[in-house]
């Protein structure tokens, strides 16, 4: 069954009446446990997207005009600091109150760089690489917050005729193409990673995309299927860059988490499903524990709207997951799984800031007030010793 016979068959339940506004990661009048389990028998997505024509790679800083300078020195508490927010694309008032408790914390803290973690322009992506949207959900809610955004493709960024089904890889070429004129949106390929300071790393973030691996319908273009060339390559690179790093604490950035106590779930088994090669997110399970866990101290995630700062454990070798997905939506305020965690949030509004030093990483939870654009610190992690345990401490 294609994407649009799905979306015939779900309009039949709404004849005689155009179908109700939808929010969510598939339109609300399709009953989407119906629909992945007809995506896992071997459903496959819409038109077929033009193949990539050139293979990500780590790259340059390439920026638009007047971009906004990345830190080169940690500020005046010893620290390089971070806003870190997730699923924020709305354009709507919770986004522009999330955004605006952020920047009134960004001069107290010395922010000098933010983390976008996907589903950056909802429902369905930009419809080019200068749609509006681009303002209206990015730009103006981050007015003021005049540093480098570091940003990853979600499911809603690469839609398909349904909204986050993560079917049409290829949209996520928009958003790449957009850091082109942006001051403040960083994208320099659709995955890529930035060392700082770039002379002399003290930390290192690695942007992956996630999508392919994890997309609701399965993908039809041979070149972004889960063992396709793309995520070979894209793994291949992460599993190098990461060896390769000379970083004493290294961030891995991307849009779906390993680990997860929201309604999602974790990789492997998202929203119940485990088996075949999309929904359930076993290949990018299967990446995280392989190539990522015990050699990145820190795994930062959206998808879920919640906050969740999970506990480093045997399973994940030491690595930290971090789920920040509240940044414009919410969840339903009930934790459905019960990894070990520090702390964790599934009703409230808010965003975290990363603090890295020589000594140690600080994590800051923040919850906030939406009627008042308020921002109040929750829970505060840290950590001293890096998971990789080589690289010598800075000053």
């Amino acid at each position: 069954m294609t994407e649009q016979e799905w979306l015939r068959t779900g309009s039949a339940a709404t004849a005689g009446g155009p179908p109700p506004r939808t929010t969510g990661r598939v339109p609300q009048w399709v009953n989407r446990r119906t629909l992945l389990g007809g995506a896992m028998a071997g459903a496959a997505l819409t038109l077929l997207p033009s193949p990539g024509q050139s293979p990500a790679s780590a790259a340059p800083r390439r920026q638009g005009p007047g971009a906004f300078p990345f830190p080169e020195h940690p500020n005046g508490k010893g620290e390089f600091a971070v806003l870190v927010t997730g699923d924020a694309g709305t354009g709507d008032e919770a986004q522009y109150a999330v955004a605006a408790a952020a920047r009134d914390l960004c001069e107290a803290e010395g922010i000098g760089l933010a983390v976008g973690l996907g589903d950056n322009i909802y429902e369905n992506g930009p419809e080019s690489d200068d749609d509006s949207e681009f303002q209206d959900k990015f730009e103006k809610p981050n007015s003021g917050i005049d540093v480098p955004w570091l940003m990853v493709l979600g499911n809603h960024d690469c839609s398909g005729l349904i909204p986050g089904s993560g079917g049409d890889p290829s949209r996520g070429d928009r958003e790449v193409a957009y850091a082109a004129t942006s001051r403040r949106w960083y994208m320099p390929d659709r995955y890529y990673s930035v060392p700082l300071p770039a002379a002399d790393p003290l930390v290192e973030f690695f942007a992956i995309d996630t999508i392919p691996w994890s997309s609701y319908v399965a993908q039809l273009d041979p070149h972004y299927r889960w063992d396709g060339p793309y995520m070979r390559e894209q793994r291949s690179w992460l599993e190098g860059a990461l060896r390769a790093s000379r970083a004493r604490w290294k961030v891995v950035i991307g849009h779906h988490p390993y680990l997860n106590n929201g309604k999602h779930g974790s990789a492997g088994s998202y929203d119940g499903f485990e088996i075949g090669n999309y929904t359930s997110g076993v290949h990018l399970k299967d990446m995280y524990e392989k190539v990522v866990c015990g050699r990145a101290d820190l795994i930062l995630s959206g998808h879920d709207h919640t906050l969740q700062i999970l506990e480093p454990t045997a399973r994940t070798g030491g690595t930290r997951q971090v789920v920040c997905g509240a940044s414009a939506k919410t969840e339903d305020g009930v934790a459905h799984f019960g990894h070990p965690a520090a702390w964790q949030n599934f009703s409230d509004h808010g965003f975290m800031v990363l603090k890295v030093s020589g000594a140690r990483l600080t994590i800051d939870a923040y919850t906030v007030d939406v009627a008042t654009r308020k921002a109040t610190l929750r829970h505060r992690a840290r950590q001293t010793r890096p998971v990789a345990g080589a690289a010598p401490a800075h000053a």
